[in-house]
């Protein structure tokens, strides 16, 4: 990853050469404390690091307290125009802001944020989206340009630099992946500034994952990004997951059980999609790098899986069914594991899988 400039987000470092941080953005109302606090919690269980919130009035200031003291995962109020709600999030013990300093006010509540801010340690992110530039800027591009996007930035970044304030992350997200990709790429060539990357309304789940990955993925593999945040429409829940996956895929996330399975083709003996799906899913608590392989068929499965630590290769059913459920057909295959040759075993294969993968888990903590 480039390196960029170190700052911390309550516990959560972010930038310098710290590991990518995943972020989502509650969407109950803020002003309702319970609410809130449990989808933080929620978000949280799914993998956040951190969790942005609106705050935009008073009664959102009011919930603060509660939902901070409760909340497991540091948290960003996002603020619109106003200085003086921007000043009372800190108060109420926020770990970051995120508000564009050229719109609220004057130079002189840019100043009286960013003394608060710079008091209570607490980062500010400077938000902007295609749809965020000032008009003289799209006036001089012609319309929305990675360069706008970019100078938009800039300009705010340096009404808190003229503050004496430098504990800045930058944005700059749209909806066009392209654009998206070309303004984080130019921005990471002019400052050292922290990074939050995301495709902005990418859509439901589904066509905005594959956004989201595009553009998250083109930049994580550059080396670009200190933070990301995938966002759906919907539930946030799923951003979470979207995000870990992305940076799994990319190979920063490595501590989790990755597991791969073949397409399938006319040789394949077992249902190769419902094991898959049951192995994922019962080892998904497992905090240990481990890739698990579930094969079709014995002739190609272990030499196309040699990467995996361990996998399973299905060469049919047996005689015996299983009545037990989702990929718990008794069948025959092979078990194999890295270095060792490979075995045959019979039975319950996803279930075997998973009890070996349990064993090298134990064995590896």
């Amino acid at each position: 990853m480039k390196k960029t400039r170190q700052l911390m987000v309550g516990p959560v470092a972010l930038g310098g050469g710290a590991p990518v941080s995943v972020q989502s953005m509650t969407n109950t109302d803020s002003r309702d404390a319970e609410a809130t606090l449990n989808q933080i919690k929620a978000l949280a269980e799914a993998g956040c690091d951190i969790v942005r919130l609106s705050v935009y009035d008073e009664k959102c200031i009011d919930a603060l307290p509660k939902i901070v003291d409760g909340s497991p995962v540091p948290l960003v109020a996002d603020i619109h125009y106003r200085h003086d709600l921007a000043i009372a999030a800190i108060e109420k013990g926020i770990s970051k802001v995120r508000i564009n300093p050229g719109n609220i006010g004057g130079m002189d509540k840019v100043r009286m944020v960013a003394d608060c801010a710079k008091m209570h340690h607490v980062p500010i992110r400077i938000g902007v989206n295609s749809g965020s530039i000032e008009k003289e800027i799209l006036r001089r591009e012609g319309g929305v340009t990675a360069r706008g996007m970019v100078d938009s930035a800039l300009s705010h970044a340096r009404l808190l630099e003229d503050a004496g304030f430098h504990d800045i992350v930058l944005s700059l997200k749209a909806s066009n992946v392209p654009l998206t990709v070309a303004a984080y790429q130019l921005a990471s060539q002019e400052t050292d500034y922290p990074l939050h990357v995301g495709v902005t309304e990418a859509g439901l789940p589904g066509s905005g994952n594959i956004k989201s990955a595009v553009g998250i993925g083109a930049l994580l593999l550059q080396g670009i990004g200190d933070t990301v945040r995938v966002s759906l429409t919907g539930s946030p829940i799923p951003e979470a997951q979207a995000a870990i996956d992305i940076l799994r895929a990319c190979g920063l996330r490595n501590s989790y059980v990755n597991v791969v399975s073949c397409p399938t083709c006319g040789r394949t003996g077992i249902d190769v999609a419902a094991i898959a799906r049951r192995v994922e899913k019962e080892l998904s608590d497992i905090r240990v790098p481990l890739t698990v392989a579930v094969m079709g068929c014995v002739v190609n499965g272990p030499g196309e899986a040699r990467e995996a630590d361990i996998g399973i290769a299905g060469g049919g059913l047996s005689a015996a069914k299983n009545a037990g459920g989702e990929g718990g057909d008794y069948a025959v295959g092979a078990l194999f594991e890295k270095g060792k040759e490979p075995r045959k075993v019979e039975g319950d294969l996803a279930g075997i899988l998973i009890a070996r993968v349990r064993e090298m888990a134990r064995e590896r903590q």
